[in-house]
């Protein structure tokens, strides 16, 4: 899924919208109907780590929250610097003519929302979206397809929602989970992106007896950071990523919280700059150093198993470290 550089972008394209009615709705999403989003108007935006939050009101008489505060207690996003702020006329992957006449699939299924709950029943006014592996957001565009599927077609993808609004513009989410929700509980001190991110409780959370591969992907210590963040920043550690945190000495483990927040606000300033991801590690066959890389599935027991690349010569091993504390597949 898209990590928190991808998210952070999503949530800048979208936040030109506020304030503005939403007139006109399509999308393939069932179980979300899109219809229910017709007249609503989008009050709000907030992100966190991998997470989009958009807040939607029925009366228009409603003040937008245009500008950073808290809503009942929670935290609101940031600006970014205005230098890297874009209009509503880009999308995140590359400029193009405006789609807007082009025929959407019709999300219509006779329900209100998801599951029977109505979007507009007490706080149910909150919608989580949660991106899949190739999820996008693209403003006034569609995405298109760039290359022919298994069975040799070239079918444009199809976006779960379509949001036409009445400043003209519209909103087109791929591959992801939509969800209404509560008011979100939002803590930036966990978010690898937010000035308030607290390296102290990172610290603490990767000093544990663990392998520090699986530590980092803990959305509760490093919300936002996803596999290729954890790839590059134990690369650029010079450290094994089944090595035990409680093994790791002090400057070591605040080298890798440095790398991880050095690499994530890089990566973001790339995206709005336009500029290509380049690695170092990930999905790589060999390192800078030009040393064979290793590629193995790893995870903790019972849990999600993600693929990690290494360098065994960059990132050796602890000699105290035995097969016995290694977590694999």
């Amino acid at each position: 899924m898209p990590e928190g550089p991808s998210v952070r972008k999503f949530h800048h394209l979208v936040s030109p919208f506020v304030g503005q009615k939403v007139v006109k709705t399509g999308g393939s999403s069932k179980k979300l109907c899109p219809a229910a989003f017709q007249s609503l108007w989008l009050q709000a935006t907030q992100v966190h780590g991998k997470k989009l939050f958009l807040r939607f009101d029925p009366d228009e008489e409603m003040e937008p929250l245009s500008s950073p505060q808290p809503v009942q207690g929670v935290w609101q996003e940031q600006a970014m610097d205005p230098e890297l702020a874009l209009g509503p006329s880009a999308q995140e992957s590359s400029v193009g003519p405006s789609g807007s006449g082009e025929p959407v699939p019709s999300g219509s299924n006779g329900s209100s929302g998801l599951g029977g709950q109505n979007p507009l029943a007490g706080a149910q006014r909150w919608l989580e979206v949660r991106f899949g592996l190739f999820g996008s957001v693209w403003v006034n565009d569609f995405s298109r397809a760039k290359k022919a599927n298994k069975r040799g077609d070239w079918r444009d993808p199809v976006p779960r929602l379509v949001l036409h609004f009445g400043g003209g513009g519209f909103l087109a989410f791929y591959s992801c989970r939509m969800s209404w929700s509560p008011p979100p509980v939002v803590d930036p001190t966990c978010d690898i992106l937010s000035e308030q991110f607290h390296r102290g409780q990172a610290l603490e959370a990767l000093s544990q007896a663990q392998p520090v591969c699986c530590t980092l992907l803990d959305q509760r210590y490093f919300s936002g950071l996803g596999n290729i963040i954890k790839n590059e920043a134990l690369y650029r550690a010079g450290i094994h990523p089944l090595s035990l945190g409680s093994l790791l000495s002090p400057p070591s483990l605040e080298a890798l919280v440095d790398h991880v927040v050095t690499i994530s606000t890089d990566w973001l300033r790339d995206k709005f700059q336009g500029k290509e991801r380049h690695t170092q590690i990930y999905q790589k066959e060999r390192c800078p150093s030009g040393h064979q890389v290793m590629k193995e599935m790893f995870g903790p027991p019972g849990g999600f198993q993600r693929f990690t690349w290494w360098c065994p010569q960059c990132q050796p091993k602890l000699s105290s470290e035995g097969p016995q504390n290694l977590l694999s597949s």
